[in-house]
């Protein structure tokens, strides 16, 4: 309902009225109180022009937006889940001529859940909507085979339709229609999951609404963010810091729901309060600003920094194919050799020296190979990436050799030995040399030694990578885990296979092998009076013309 407006005797923002009126208004924050008393008509041109109303301007503006797909980054206690609670019995209590559906709330704990669905209740009743009281109960969500039954707290309204708050997150909305709202969304595990889920609903007239603090900029809540800021998603976001907050009257509901008056000076003291409580973590948690974390070993800006237009080549093995006679498989891969990577092979710098490194997988992560090359000032320049799924060892070791006898000026490669990567490790150093292929076990040490080097050559410019999705998500899916920074789980990729790092290691034992060059591997040309002959005729010393113009 309505809070009063500041008086001229106490000007300032936020301001409880003092009086008859004030105090009337003052307790349609009493939802009993109000539903009790019957103010009589005469009296709503005076109110509706003398009083503010009860959500605060950056409230007011979250609820007017209808956007399908709406995201709120705020700070932390700034009433933004309260006011979204208005708007959901509104939509809950409408027909469905009038635009009316189900809202499901989807909080991270039973608390959340219970403290939204109190909220609704009292809308409810302050609207003066029939609406029955809090059901406890459980509903079953299905993932495939699993069924997952999670604890709600339910309202049903006189339209037909529900308000639903769970206690946890679902595995999937199957079978939902309406409004979800995902409080807290930073803070959900599998949020890209439940994003997915969520935004499906809007291919039949459903609304999303997401709420959150920031967790990092590393998080799916700053991604999706930032792809609606981008355009990249059609959607709108607001943003509500804890300053704008206070500026439109947050002290002065915390002073009015305390009982006690507002006060300039009480509101500066209380605000400085606030923030030495937050510390260090204000600029996140209060300011809207995502602090660089979540354990990122590199920042999404840093490494799109450093990308630039090369391209990567993905080879998917069907199912079956190892068992190919061997002449198929070895025309099969041969022939998207010569046709995607030896234009790219042959257009290389003749004079730079190459490098090489390579993160095996087999029939469950990624086989991907990064040459590169070491320019005059040093830069590691990544010219294309390799990705191979289900490839058998033969091929991989046909696609290895092929990539590195064609690179200028070889000096050398690193290569997961690992597992089953062993064998064809094996095989390539067997090739070349085992001076030149080093066979890489990573364990903790050797990420502890080998990865602040890979991290200072994107802080100084010295390494350009290609412009791709997934190899974004690789390198950021590197994380500082006990003080050492290496891959913790697993992500899917754009070929809807699963991922580990896979592009991120790969280049991180490129870098290994560029700071531990071996010989070179090239022929350079020798002059054709090698061994003393100068091959001119003159006089009686006629030379033997030797056939020699060059030399390995």
């Amino acid at each position: 309902m309505a809070t009063a407006k500041t008086s001229p005797k106490t000007a300032g923002k936020g301001v409880p009225l003092k009086g008859s009126l004030a105090e009337a208004t003052a307790r349609a924050l009493r939802p009993h109180d109000l539903l009790e008393q019957d103010l009589p008509a005469s009296l709503a041109a005076q109110v509706n022009s003398a009083v503010d109303a009860v959500l605060l301007r950056y409230q007011q503006d979250w609820v007017a937006d209808d956007s399908d797909l709406k995201v709120a980054e705020k700070s932390r206690r700034v009433g933004l889940t309260w006011a979204e609670a208005s708007d959901n019995v509104l939509i809950a209590a409408k027909s469905r001529q009038g635009g009316g559906m189900n809202v499901y709330y989807i909080g991270y704990n039973m608390d959340m859940a219970i403290e939204y669905i109190e909220a609704c209740a009292m809308w409810a009743r302050v609207f003066n909507q029939v609406a029955e009281e809090v059901e406890e109960g459980e509903e079953v969500f299905k993932d495939g085979d699993d069924e997952k039954s999670i604890k709600t707290y339910t309202i049903r309204f006189a339209s037909g339709f529900r308000i639903v708050a769970l206690s946890s997150r679902p595995a999937n909305l199957r079978g939902k229609q309406g409004v979800v709202v995902i409080d807290e969304a930073a803070f959900h595990g599998a949020l890209d999951e439940l994003l997915k889920a969520a935004l499906a609903l809007l291919i039949w007239g459903g609304k999303v609404r997401v709420i959150s603090t920031h967790d990092g900029d590393q998080n799916p809540f700053n991604e999706l963010v930032n792809e609606i800021r981008s355009g990249a998603r059609k959607g709108s976001v607001h943003r509500i810091t804890f300053k704008e907050a206070v500026e439109q009257g947050l002290f002065g509901r915390v002073c009015m729901r305390k009982g006690v008056a507002w006060d300039i000076d009480a509101q500066a003291k209380w605000t400085v309060s606030v923030y030495a409580f937050y510390g260090q973590a204000a600029e996140e948690e209060l300011d809207v600003v995502p602090s660089q974390g979540s354990g990122a070993w590199l920042t999404s800006a840093l490494v799109e920094q450093r990308m630039y237009g090369a391209p990567v080549l993905r080879y998917t093995c069907p199912k079956g194919f190892e068992q190919e006679p061997d002449q198929v498989r070895w025309t099969a891969v041969q022939e998207w050799l010569d046709l995607e990577v030896g234009p790219l092979l042959a257009e290389l710098p003749q004079d730079l020296q190459s490098v090489f490194g390579q993160d095996f997988g087999r029939s469950g992560d990624l086989t991907v190979m990064v040459p590169a090359q070491i320019e005059q000032n040093l830069r590691r320049r990544i010219p294309f990436l390799l990705e191979l799924r289900n490839m058998p060892h033969k091929q991989q070791d046909q696609v290895a050799k092929y990539v590195i006898k064609r690179l200028p000026r070889f000096v050398k490669a690193a290569v997961d030995a690992r597992g089953n990567g062993n064998a064809v490790s094996e095989f390539l150093a067997q090739e070349f040399g085992y001076s030149r292929v080093e066979l890489i076990m990573a364990t903790e040490g050797w990420y502890r030694t080998n990865m602040p080097p890979l991290k200072q050559a994107f802080e100084d410019d010295a390494i350009a990578v290609p412009r791709d999705k997934d190899v974004l998500s690789d390198l950021r899916a590197i994380k500082m885990i006990k003080g050492v920074a290496r891959v913790p789980e697993r992500s899917t990729g754009k070929d809807g296979g699963q991922r580990h790092g896979d592009a991120g290691i790969a280049i991180a034992l490129m870098y290994y092998a560029s700071r531990h060059p071996g010989s070179e591997m090239a022929w350079t040309p020798m002059p054709k009076s090698s061994r003393g002959f100068d091959t001119v005729a003159h006089g009686d010393d006629d030379d033997l013309t030797l056939s020699e113009p060059e030399a390995w």
